[in-house]
């Protein structure tokens, strides 16, 4: 069983949300950890000029109600970071010392072959076990 699991959600996937956690809650130990992760995408320098003061916390604080409404129960944490999301969710879990990431994924299209899709990313990238949900 593992210990500290991520699952990294896309607040506009939600179908696949509810059965990614209930992987990561089936492969948690006793005392095993699971947050869910959303990465929202940097916003260029040049726009940050013209939003009003705090909009990025706002923002940052409408996703993450939104993720504790998608996950039912107490028992998961949710966090909210900006960046590109393959090499975020790879980051944060190397900093935070999860031991499995469990992602959702869609079936491939021609363009994830030559663009790569952000479970691909994680997968090819992470430094820990990864469980792909399709």
């Amino acid at each position: 069983m593992y210990k500290n699991i991520l699952v990294p959600v896309a607040v506009d996937h939600r179908p696949n949300t509810e059965q990614a956690i209930a992987i990561a809650r089936a492969l948690a130990g006793e005392d095993g950890k699971i947050t869910a992760l959303t990465v929202l995408e940097a916003v260029p320098s040049f726009i940050m000029n013209e939003l009003p003061e705090g909009q990025i916390e706002h923002n940052k604080e409408d996703v993450r109600n939104a993720l504790k409404e998608m996950i039912h129960g107490d028992d998961v944490g949710v966090d909210v970071v900006m960046g590109h999301a393959g090499r975020t969710i790879n980051t944060y879990a190397d900093e935070n010392g999860v031991d499995c990431i469990v992602i959702a994924s869609h079936q491939p299209g021609l363009q994830d072959y030559f663009l790569g899709s952000t479970a691909a990313r994680v997968v090819r990238h992470a430094h820990c076990a990864v469980h792909v949900l399709r």
